[in-house]
């Protein structure tokens, strides 16, 4: 391989021609691709860095909700319990009421037969009186001519 000078200023001014339209034709759009793709990611940084923001943001709003929501539930909760012991309470009293008017009512009946038997007690005695009564003096005593007597012996007894 022979090296002479023709030869070299050729390769020289090829190389130069090539470097020439590289810098003309190639070189900018490959810098502008580059530009665009470094703005791309840049964006994108920026875009993940507000998006970082906005989902800290987020979680600091939902855990503010969600201990709302749990002070809300324990509120409800003991109202709730609240309104539970209240109903006991209020059929407790109830039954008491029921229990007591029963009671009473049972006593009503009570006196109200023992008054019924005293009664029966006294017209039986009355009629015994009068039977024993008839027997000693051996006559008969009319029961009607009588009544007034027979009622003052059954309020005496």
């Amino acid at each position: 391989m022979d090296l002479s000078i023709g030869t070299l200023i050729g390769q020289a001014g090829t190389f130069l021609v090539f470097i020439w339209v590289t810098m003309k034709f190639v070189w900018p759009p490959l810098v502008q691709a580059m530009e665009e793709r470094r703005q791309k990611i840049a964006e994108g940084l920026a875009q993940s860095d507000e998006a970082e923001k906005v989902l800290a943001h987020a979680q600091a709003e939902a855990e503010g909700i969600i201990k709302e929501a749990r002070v809300k539930a324990g509120d409800i909760i003991e109202q709730a319990s609240q309104r539970g012991n209240q109903m006991i309470e209020q059929a407790r009293e109830e039954a008491m009421a029921e229990q007591a008017r029963r009671v009473e009512a049972a006593e009503g009946e009570i006196r109200q037969a023992t008054n019924q038997a005293r009664e029966a007690l006294r017209e039986r005695v009355a009629e015994l009186a009068v039977t024993g009564a008839s027997r000693v003096i051996e006559k008969e005593i009319d029961a009607a001519k009588h009544r007034d007597i027979l009622d003052k012996l059954a309020q005496e007894l």
